[in-house]
């Protein structure tokens, strides 16, 4: 990626330059890289192709390099030969990872590693691979296993030992917590003895339970809510085991095993010397189906397991924590977590934007691990574990995504069912409000104080550090923007007054190299937009189940999304169906960013889970479903936000033959098409303000619209009390042909203010208010996009020549760039940039 800045004094261009970043060719359009990452790693990493995310890499090894009870070892040098004295040798364990928990100096690093059989008898070293450390990479470097295991704690309780200190602190006046009413309410809900025949099938809705007695005998430290803990633990205990049906489900067993840890833990002394080993052997038989330690290379060669690192990883290593004096699984347990923790935590290792690359809707499933796994690392090791990027950004991230006062960016499984932000991504901004001092999450944290005391899960925390209040700022800092790209996990969110629901028009656009699948879904290049805290364009469906017919083809699939289909066809379920933002420019007046999905409609999904639930649900993948081979070549989107109110949309579209493009727009409320102006007009009554869209094309299109689903939601699935209205899907069918462009322009305005005019001048200038749009709408001739506000001559240019700002001329330093003269902190200036290609994990390019 270039990217050039220039800095404007008066009407001057002063004669800086600073190239920011290194260069890529542009890519225009489709690409020969199969996907950026792997869902089931199939390629060494790192390598001299790929550029790494981190300092120090880890290294990590195909799942095809597995063998049943193999150790495998690992070495690093700078020197090829690998050197006696200059090389660092890893000690041989069963698991395809190595991290050398120390900062790697720049220049060149060879690795290699070799099989260690059930014989004892080492095979021969495998291949040698290099990489680069070029020098300004993130750096984030963790102790080794040895220095965790040595300071591991002794006595009980030790599972939240890295509260301790904060406990004797707050412990005298708990009382005057402003949850201690709360607190106490829920841990006195059920003060009774009843003996329950068989109490497992319960376990799930009971560990909600325990916890809040859990945290109210930590707390108060009285003893009834210990006496009711080991009550009902003694039921487990007095029946048995759970029954085999039971065990199947991952949630079920984890569940099952938190209660009794948590128990085991704060009411040791309460139980029999036999009793704490039942317990123990209780435990271990439940985590043999889903929390044994990981030894079959699965979880360090997959791109993301979802209920692994929502609340396996963190379970399985509780487990290791209570039991590791004395029994050498749970040993095993601890380093393994330990070691994938730092090797690819906390969010798949490629991610470090301080958001979630499975969307808003399931961040609040990976609270709890977020914050205790680095809690308890950092407590026992000494190094601060949230000097992790990702924690650092998370703050303000987390913040962007899911303003207060509003619904969030909309992407991901559960996007949908959460009107304002949650309790749980809330607790863990005050989390990194106390922790970091961070003062997007203290501002965040403030001003949702309602929501936020209404976390149970992170509730003891909060009690337990009330001593260590923080103060928002009545406003976010001042040098606040108005936009963040995430750039490893492909979305870009602005926002006009972010400040101020009721002014704020905030936009939210994905194009993610992480592809669709998992708790993502098959939206890449797709945008929604909020006005007032409510959907103005918003992705529809509803989430019901993770892969019933309706999640399958109008939740998960293109067609409920705010993007196009090509031929009818959308995005198939693989990390193969990746986007990219190339760019992002961003300044008081203008935010623009570009996507490319032109290798998002790339056939049907090839993995195993995902063929098993077509199956189930008796949809196939074929072209009438909306699934198959595209002839599509470029699909690059280029969308601008131009604060405070206006939206432009410039597509360019190119296939190897004609085909339709279906351009999609999805609302709450029905539209008013005006076919001969192109004009679709929605109009929210109870927030008061009206939308209208405008198409602008060189082809011809019939507008239409339904609020049918193509599979409606299972009426059986829908939870009590919740409704489930249709919602409006807009199709602009574009007739057969082999390239197109659009051009869309959105206008919201709220009542009471003036209606927002387009005057179109020619072919293809357009004026709105205060600002000048020209779009090339011939597809044969370049790409080219200028929008110019006549107010204060802030300027964005797309396209090739030089580029005429404020009454200057600014000689482009690439063909095909885009550049924005704006005010960016504080200044005026100008950024140009070309295409930034994301950092890939896998083979690479194909030949």
């Amino acid at each position: 990626m270039k990217k050039h800045s220039l800095l404007i004094h008066g009407m001057a261009l002063a004669l800086c330059l600073s190239v920011l970043y290194g260069t890529d060719e542009i890519q225009a359009q489709r690409t020969t890289l199969e996907r950026v990452h792997e869902n089931v790693r199939e390629t060494a990493y790192p390598q001299s192709i790929h550029q790494v995310y981190l300092n120090p890499a880890p290294l990590l090894l195909p799942k095809s390099a597995h063998e049943k009870g193999a150790l495998y070892q690992f070495e690093m040098s700078m020197d090829k030969t690998f050197p006696t004295g200059k090389t660092l040798t890893g000690t041989p364990k069963p698991w395809l990872m190595f991290n050398p928990h120390k900062l790697l100096d720049k220049g060149t690093w060879y690795w290699r590693y070799r099989k260690i059989a059930n014989d004892g008898k080492a095979q021969a070293w495998s291949q040698v691979y290099d990489f680069k450390i070029v020098g300004d990479e993130p750096q984030f470097a963790t102790p080794a296993y040895d220095v965790f295991f040595k300071n591991l704690p002794k006595g009980y309780p030790r599972l939240f030992c890295f509260l301790d200190d904060d406990l004797k602190k707050s412990r005298s006046g708990i009382a005057a917590n402003p949850e201690y009413k709360e607190m106490l309410r829920r841990a006195q809900m059920g003060l009774d003895y009843q003996q329950d025949a068989n109490p497992f099938p319960k376990a799930r809705t009971e560990l909600l339970y325990i916890t809040y007695l859990h945290t109210a005998y930590t707390l108060t430290g009285e003893q009834k809510y210990a006496d009711k803990m080991v009550h009902m633990v003694r039921n487990y205990l007095a029946k048995g085991e759970p029954d085999a049906n039971l065990l199947r489900d991952d949630f079920f067993c984890g569940d099952l095993i938190e209660q009794l840890l948590m128990t085991y833990d704060a009411c040791h002394k309460m139980f029999k010397p036999e009793e704490l080993k039942q317990i123990e052997t209780l435990v271990f038989k439940v985590a043999k189906h889903h929390h044994d330690p990981m030894r079959l290379g699965a979880e360090e060669t997959h791109i993301f397991d979802n209920h692994f690192w929502q609340h396996g990883l963190r379970q399985t290593l509780e487990i290791g924590l209570m039991f590791y004096e004395n029994n050498a699984t749970a040993r095993e347990m601890l380093e393994y977590c330990y070691e994938l923790w730092t090797t690819r935590g906390p969010a798949s290792g490629f991610n470090r934007d301080g958001e979630w690359h499975n969307g808003t809707g399931y961040f609040t499933a990976n609270v709890k691990t977020l914050y205790y796994v680095p809690s308890l690392f950092s407590y026992i090791t000494g190094t601060d574990f949230l000097k992790h990027p990702w924690y650092q950004n998370a703050g303000q991230a987390l913040l962007y995504a899911f303003p207060a006062g509003t619904m969030s960016a909309g992407f991901g499984d559960q996007n949908e069912r959460a009107a304002a932000p949650d309790r749980q991504r809330l607790s863990f901004e005050d989390f990194l409000a106390k922790e970091l001092d961070n003062p997007y999450a203290a501002w965040y944290a403030t001003n949702c104080q309602r929501e936020l005391r209404r976390d149970f899960d992170m509730r003891l925390y909060r009690m337990a550090t009330g001593w260590k209040t923080y103060t928002a700022s009545k406003t976010l800092l001042p040098s606040s923007t108005k936009a963040l790209w995430y750039e490893d996990i492909g979305e870009v969110v602005a926002h006009s007054a972010i400040q101020n629901t009721n002014r704020n028009l905030f936009l939210s656009f994905r194009s993610s190299q992480f592809g669709s699948g998992s708790h993502t879904l098959s939206d890449q290049n797709s945008f929604n937009l909020h006005f007032r805290g409510v959907p103005v364009y918003r992705s529809t469906g509803y989430y019901l189940h993770f892969s019933d017919a309706h999640n399958l083809m109008s939740y998960r699939h293109t067609r409920a999304h705010n993007t196009i289909l090509v031929d009818g066809i959308g995005q198939p379920f693989t990390t193969r169906a990746y986007g990219k933002i190339t760019r992002m420019l961003n300044g008081e007046n203008i935010t623009y960013a570009l996507g490319d999905a032109s290798n998002a409609y790339c056939g049907t999904s090839e993995y195993p889970m995902w063929i098993e639930n077509f199956k189930k649900a008796g949809i196939t993948q074929t072209p009438d479903n909306g699934f198959g081979e595209t002839p599509l070549t470029k699909y690059r989107r280029h969308i601008l936000l131009l604060h405070p109110d206006i939206v432009v949309i410039y597509d360019e579209l190119e296939a190897s033959k004609p085909v339709t493009w279906d351009w999609l727009l999805h609302s709450p409320v029905q539209f008013q098409i005006d076919p001969a102006k192109r004009t679709m007009t929605t109009r929210n009554e109870a927030k008061q303000f009206t939308s209208v869209a405008q198409l602008f094309s060189n082809q011809p299109c019939e507008i239409t619209q339904t609020d049918q689903f193509k599979v409606a939601p299972d009426p059986k699935k829908m939870r009590k009390g919740v409704s489930y209205p249709n919602q409006w899907h807009l199709d602009a069918k574009f007739q057969p042909c082999d390239k197109n462009r659009i051009l869309t322009i959105i206008r919201v305005t709220p009542d009471g203010n003036k209606e927002k005019v387009i005057s179109r001048k020619g072919t293809n200038t357009f004026h709105c208010e205060r600002w000048k749009i020209e779009a090339e709408l011939d597809p044969t001739q370049p790409a080219s996009l200028r929008v110019f506000n006549d107010r204060n001559n802030a300027t964005f240019s797309l396209g090739d020549g030089d580029v005429d700002i404020n009454g200057t001329t600014y000689k482009r330093l690439e063909s095909g760039s885009s550049v924005l003269f704006d005010k960016i902190d504080g200044e005026w200036l100008v950024h140009e940039m070309s295409d930034y290609e994301p950092q890939f994990t896998g083979a690479g390019a194909k030949k």
